[in-house]
């Protein structure tokens, strides 16, 4: 089985794919005791494994040479961290709080993994390449760009895979705001901005021939209509699921059940929310991420990501 090139599949694994929806898990092993637990330290492993090309691009992580590995790992811990919401994410969790669904900065969300989550599914499910990475070109103040989660292509079908990411306790919540997402970005005059500054940013990179077709293809003179029809939209939300502290085997007959039930439910409800009016013509893939502890994830990876920030030290 190919596992992409971050390898995850191995760790989480897609238990429905459908054209509108893809549903993931990470489930269970056992203990040297006999018992079962859940894969933490391997997923955290696999989400930071994106790291180096989520903050300094695919351009760069593609001629990385072994010998320069380690250092960049550490200088991408460094890059997420001057990043604000990462920083004081980080914070909060390191003095036993976390964020809730409720939060009024919206932008802390970004300091919870949400998008690195979204890049390595991407990246090994979808076979897309990152077009540039957001963190990278943060501006002067420390922000990242404030626009879509994820900005990538996929080659073989030549289209533009726009992605956002939400990571909440309640994932009802989450859905609602990923509808809020695309009726703010999905409309002309964002999009255009949006395309105007992507396009602003790769001109560094048209040595590249797939960068330099894309900035022709996101020209604002492109009607609407025929910009949405290469365009996807993976909606990702990432969220705490009572199954895998009601059930410690992912391939018992009655987790699966529940599990499917679950992700048919939430799919229901998101069609129900989304009133966007150009819905028809948007090519929405919602992911469907179930976890055992949101909570618990953030504060493993800030863990590991703040000892791996230490090395360089």
């Amino acid at each position: 089985m190919d596992n992409g090139p971050f390898g995850s599949r191995c760790v989480i694994e897609e238990k429905i794919s459908d054209s509108t929806v893809r549903a993931y898990l990470v489930g269970f092993d056992l203990k040297d005791d006999g018992s079962s637990q859940y894969r933490w330290k391997e997923f955290v492993q696999r989400v930071l494994s994106v790291i180096h090309e989520f903050s300094f691009g695919y351009h760069e992580g593609t001629s990385t040479s072994n010998t320069e590995t380690l250092d960049k790992v550490v200088e991408a811990a460094n890059a997420i961290y001057k990043i604000d919401e990462f920083q004081k994410v980080k914070d909060i969790y390191n003095n036993g709080g976390f964020i809730e669904d409720d939060v009024a900065d919206k932008y802390l969300r970004r300091g919870e993994f949400g998008e690195l989550i979204l890049h390595l599914l991407l990246r090994d499910n979808f076979e897309t390449v990152p077009l540039l990475s957001k963190i990278y070109f943060k501006d002067s103040l420390g922000h990242t760009v404030h626009g879509f989660d994820s900005v990538h292509i996929q080659p073989e079908t030549e289209s533009l895979w726009l992605g956002e990411s939400k990571l909440y306790l309640d994932p009802k919540k989450g859905l609602t705001e990923l509808v809020k997402d695309i009726k703010e970005h999905i409309k002309l005059d964002y999009l255009n901005s949006e395309f105007s500054l992507i396009s602003k940013k790769i001109i560094h990179f048209e040595e590249n021939n797939e960068i330099k077709k894309w900035k022709t293809a996101l020209s604002s003179t492109t009607k609407l209509k025929d910009k949405l029809k290469n365009i996807n939209i993976p909606l990702l939300c990432t969220y705490s699921s009572e199954l895998f502290t009601k059930y410690d085997d992912e391939e018992l007959d009655e987790f699966l059940s529940e599990y499917k039930n679950e992700i048919i439910n939430l799919k229901e409800y998101f069609d129900k929310k989304n009133d966007h009016p150009l819905k028809d013509n948007i090519n929405i893939i919602l992911i469907l991420f179930p976890v055992k502890c949101k909570i618990e994830l953030v504060k493993r990876l800030h863990n590991k990501l703040s000892i791996i920030q230490m090395i360089g030290d």
